[in-house]
């Protein structure tokens, strides 16, 4: 049970299981901000009795997905995609697939009910287990539209509405042979299937969300196969991704450090062989010897793991993060590394870009957060302050920092951080107020600039290059603004929405924070800087609102 009155959240009772209430003793329901109070709003769990004895094996992901209303029949036609990305990248996109048919319809986003197909598919195969059912029950209950939260845990992927308080999910899809392992939801899907999932086998499913909450069984239904048995990779797929405008194209990462380009709307039946890597140690892409066959490319990354991989906003640059602590970053039209480098110590395990693609964030097994800049080709921060491994990174885009030149732009950043040792850090990032080390020059002492370098590091570092791990005392450091236990496992998932902060321990179990309201942060905004509040005053009482949404929601140094 929690306790909101005192702010904490009290032991379960000894009736209770740790599946319905797994937190403990000490642990808050809030924490504070410069701009406020971030609340305990919801939690959701799943049950225990639900989970077969490979729980332990994977970790939980979660992925954030919004439905919208039907808009039209779930049947594939030949109108164009909605995404709003440039038709030039759009054709380098259909040049990578070789063909340009994967063109959707059923235009929605996101979700918060379930649907259920008439029947089930007969291209569900392999190491699922499908149901045979001619006829399926509806779930009368579910609106066609929402918001939700696909989590995996075990051998399972549940569907939590976002908005509702029920802590248990309203649907589980259950594996018989293989652990779901990731997972991605594409907004702009246009044939219905928009939710992909990633397997232990090697195995990928695309699914409609749409039509798994409909059905009230446990079994996925109609649901496309790709890879089925681990016939082109058997290695666990780590990380999966929509490629941004590709009309249907989505990649997955593996385990043996080889990347794969999909087609979804491309027949899979038809074997996938690749040539023979020429040299393991090199980045290479190939394409599929049969341009009928899907996957259509393979891109080897690296010889460890790849851990996780992310698409820029505008889906013309690629990020990967691996076990061999490298991240590198690839143009994804020209199929070039761009740049990269190496982290402090061990293996990266996330990553995350900011919205305008210019900084990412990665995290790994040196506790932690670096800030790359793409300017740059560099890193310009790391963040100190976890004392575990960092699991999740991610930029808040809802956040909106103090302008003081009413330019528009933005001067600061703020992201987020989890890691092992159960906290949350919330960061700041403000470049202009940044001293930037130069590059070391042999048997030298750094130099020091403030401002972008871009000019400096063309002349110096080729593009394509991996960075060597940089000296500590080159690299600034950022101080958390914050730092909270929101859990008693590990973290593994971080994400920001425009109300709430979610995140989740690698047990399966999630939190939803909601943030200040607007009035406690505009009040915490004045206190910090009494001149705006003076300014506040002075104002017209029909010009307060556009000062107030300059400063709302931000942190004042």
């Amino acid at each position: 049970m929690m306790n909101t009155s005192n702010g904490m959240i009290s032991a379960p009772s000894s009736s209770s299981s740790p599946a319905v209430n797994p937190q403990s003793p000490g642990i808050k329901t809030y924490f504070k901000t410069p701009e406020g109070k971030y609340k305990l709003h919801y939690e959701k769990t799943h049950s225990s009795s639900l989970l077969h004895y490979a729980h332990g094996k994977t970790v939980t992901q979660v992925t954030l997905a919004q439905l919208k209303e039907r808009a039209a029949p779930s049947t594939p036609t030949g109108t164009s995609s909605g995404y709003n990305a440039s038709s030039g990248f759009r054709s380098a996109t259909a040049r990578l697939l070789g063909t340009g048919n994967g063109n959707r319809a059923l235009s929605f986003v996101g979700g918060n009910g379930g649907g259920k197909s008439a029947s089930t598919s007969s291209r569900i195969s392999g190491s699922f287990a499908a149901s045979s059912s001619s006829t399926s029950m509806t779930n009368t209950n579910f609106d066609g539209k929402g918001t939700y939260l696909v989590f995996n845990v075990g051998d399972a992927i549940f569907i939590c509405d976002l908005n509702s308080q029920d802590k248990d999910p309203v649907k589980s899809i259950h594996f018989s042979n293989s652990n779901p392992m990731c997972h991605a939801f594409d907004p702009d899907s246009k044939d219905g299937h928009d939710l992909l999932i990633g397997l232990n086998s090697g195995d990928v499913y695309t699914v409609s969300l749409r039509q798994q909450l409909q059905d009230v069984s446990k079994k996925l239904v109609g649901a496309l196969h790709y890879n089925k048995d681990g016939s082109v990779n058997n290695s666990r797929c780590t990380s999966i991704a929509w490629v941004r405008g590709g009309d249907g194209a989505f990649v997955v990462a593996h385990a043996d450090g080889n990347l794969y380009l999909y087609e979804k709307n491309k027949d899979s039946a038809t074997d996938s062989t690749f040539p023979a890597i020429r040299d393991p140690t090199q980045f290479s892409v190939d394409k599929a010897k049969n341009s009928k066959s899907n996957p259509v490319a393979r891109w080897h990354i690296c010889q460890g793991s790849i851990n996780s991989i992310a698409f820029s906003n505008d889906g013309s640059h690629l990020a990967t993060v691996g076990r061999d602590g490298y991240l590198r970053i690839f143009d994804f039209s020209t199929q070039k590394l761009v740049c990269g480098g190496r982290s402090y110590y061990g293996a990266l395990l996330c990553c995350s870009w900011s919205m305008d693609g210019k900084y990412i964030l990665t995290g790994g097994e040196d506790d932690l957060v670096q800030v790359w800049s793409m300017d740059d080709r560099k890193v310009v921060a790391w963040g100190e302050g976890h004392n575990s491994w960092v699991s999740g990174v991610a930029f808040d885009s809802y956040w909106s920092s103090p302008n003081t030149d009413g330019s528009g732009e933005h001067i600061m950043y703020r992201f987020g951080s989890v890691g092992q040792d159960t906290q949350i850090l919330l960061w700041d990032l403000e470049m202009d107020e940044i001293v930037v080390p130069l590059r070391r020059p042999p048997g030298g002492s750094p130099t020091y600039s403030t401002g972008s370098q871009s000019a400096h590091w063309d002349s110096v570092i080729p593009v394509g290059t991996l960075q060597p791990a940089p000296c500590k005392r080159d690299v600034p450091k950022l101080s958390p603004v914050i730092a909270h236990r929101v859990h008693t496992e590990p973290l593994s998932g971080l994400m920001f929405t425009q109300e709430s902060v979610v995140t989740a321990c690698r047990e399966g179990h999630i939190k939803i924070w909601t943030r200040p309201s607007v009035s406690e942060t505009q009040s915490n905004s004045s206190e910090a800087n009494p001149a705006i509040a003076l300014l506040s005053s002075s104002f017209p009482k029909d010009n307060k609102g556009s000062l107030s949404s300059k400063i709302g929601g931000s942190s004042l140094k």
